[in-house]
């Protein structure tokens, strides 16, 4: 890793560098709740909505109890409407309440409540998870890829999972655009996590951008 690279990768990770996980409150691990946690982030991440709201509809969600699929599809359709509506997740409430419980059905019913069950099926090819999260309502190759870009702190198996958007931000850095190159940057699987994440936030501005390589000078 050349100086600039590392200039600029220690900027983003100590500014940018919170996994959205953990801004909703999620400690990723790999185990039944909190991946389950990370599936219903990411439909939520999905949605023409901003990442703040996305999140707080997420926390409001947990700090209801619809931690687990068993308990989110006990809860009624209205009581999910509820605690999205305190995120202020308005817009698509209504539609994303019955998205959540059908999800919750098909995760419980295929895979005995546990995602670990689909990666397996998947045989841990980040390609073929993909396309096994897409089944759930509301998850399209966005959804998959936030999914896939957080996980991979925990699934060793998928990583390094770097998608487009992440591959921009690099670029509008100055770091490598290829997948390989960019995750030789990171130390571990959960740096690279946090290093996804951080690119994404940068690549929407380019005021950020323009204040990374300065911070990186």
């Amino acid at each position: 890793m050349g100086k600039t690279d590392k200039a600029v990768l220690d900027v983003l990770l100590d500014r940018y560098g919170r996994t959205f996980a953990g801004e909703a409150g999620i400690k990723l691990s790999d185990h039944p709740k909190p991946l389950y946690q990370l599936l219903v982030l990411a439909m939520l991440l999905s949605a023409r909505i901003s990442a703040e709201v996305a999140v707080a509809a997420a926390k409001e969600l947990f700090a209801a109890g619809y931690s687990t699929p068993k308990a989110m599809r006990e809860a009624s359709w209205q009581d999910r409407v509820d605690a999205l509506g305190r995120g202020h997740y308005r817009r698509y409430d209504e539609r994303t309440a019955t998205m959540l419980g059908d999800g919750a059905d098909l995760l419980i019913d295929r895979w005995k409540g546990d995602l670990r069950k689909l990666r397996d099926e998947a045989k841990g090819d980040d390609r073929r998870v993909a396309a096994l999260l897409m089944e759930f309502p509301g998850i399209g190759p966005t959804g998959a890829d936030i999914f896939l870009r957080e996980a991979q702190a925990v699934w060793p198996q998928v990583a390094p999972h770097l998608d487009q958007r992440v591959l921009d931000g690099a670029g509008k850095l100055g770091l490598p655009r290829q997948a390989r190159p960019l995750a030789s940057l990171a130390h571990s699987n959960d740096e690279l996590a946090r290093l996804s994440a951080a690119l994404v936030r940068v690549s929407r501005s380019k005021r950020t951008v323009d204040e990374v390589k300065s911070a990186a000078r």
